[in-house]
């Protein structure tokens, strides 16, 4: 009988676990459709000025309000998501491959190759990683593109070093040794064997920095080391309406509460693919 209870209780769990999965699944699709047709969904030409109305308080004709130089906020913070949201995702899938790849290698040829990436790598993760993008970044000179790598140069090695550990444990099972006696190439292992396997947690960990990078993009951009005005992005306008958050609150508010949202809807669709792909929970269906 308890048995029976406790092999219930895990369904209704699993079942919850998966329900919670495509709520914020719909929702992260929401916000990608969002920054996707952000043109079609602006109500004003977010890079038009309007002297006459710089500053409005929100209300009907601008539900967020205008900025200094009278362009609506709620237009601005649309298009500036497309931004802000795609250039996130460029640099977690950069970093995700670039990482996993250089961990693969490093774990699949000990030695010297896995002596001088894991050095490498020990060299970046020595140094605070946004102070170090910092630095790159200006040493670049700005601009969205420049902000992506300098943030890519410093992490990699996150992913290089669990991609590394997870095909270690790979490496020695017994279904891969079987798999080498039946011919299979280096190449074939790596990618028929290794990669699905030491996908989970690359993926929970990719999902998970989202959040993160959107904020050290943002960071950048306020500092005025990424995206450069008028080009609207989410970092940028804040820093552009911080020196008037007393007067014209709405002008960083707006930017801010994106962010926010944001990045509490991929943390917690982050979280939730944790507990879905946990192998425990796997095993309560």
């Amino acid at each position: 009988m308890t048995d029976h209870v406790t092999q219930r209780r895990q369904k209704v769990v699993r079942s919850h676990t998966g329900a919670r999965l495509i709520f914020f699944l719909i929702l992260a699709g929401c916000l990608l459709l969002a920054a996707l047709f952000a043109e079609h969904l602006c109500p004003y030409d977010p890079y038009a000025q309007d002297l006459s109305i710089a500053m409005q308080v929100p209300g009907p004709d601008h539900l967020l309000g205008t900025d200094r130089y009278g362009r609506d906020m709620l237009s601005r913070v649309l298009i500036g998501g497309r931004t802000s949201i795609f250039a996130t995702l460029i640099l977690v899938a950069v970093v995700t491959v670039t990482g996993t790849g250089i961990g693969v290698i490093s774990a699949w040829k000990p030695g010297p190759v896995d002596t001088v990436l894991m050095r490498i790598s020990d060299l970046f993760l020595a140094f605070p990683s946004l102070v170090f993008a910092l630095a790159v970044a200006g040493v670049l000179g700005g601009g969205v593109q420049n902000a992506i790598l300098a943030l890519a140069l410093v992490s990699w090695p996150k992913y290089a070093r669990l991609a590394r550990s997870q095909t270690l444990v790979q490496k020695s099972s017994t279904y891969i040794m079987a798999a080498r006696l039946s011919g299979s190439s280096d190449l074939q292992l790596v990618i028929r064997h290794i990669l699905p396997n030491i996908a989970g947690p690359v993926l929970v960990t990719a999902v998970l920095d989202i959040g993160t990078m959107m904020m050290e993009l943002a960071a950048l951009s306020f500092l005025g080391l990424g995206v450069k005005p008028p080009m609207a992005e989410w970092g940028s306008m804040m820093s552009d309406g911080r020196s008037l958050l007393q007067s014209v609150p709405w002008m960083i508010l707006a930017p801010g509460a994106a962010i926010f949202m944001t990045v509490m809807i991929f943390n917690l669709l982050g979280d939730t693919i944790r507990d879905y792909l946990d192998p425990k929970e796997r095993t309560k269906g």
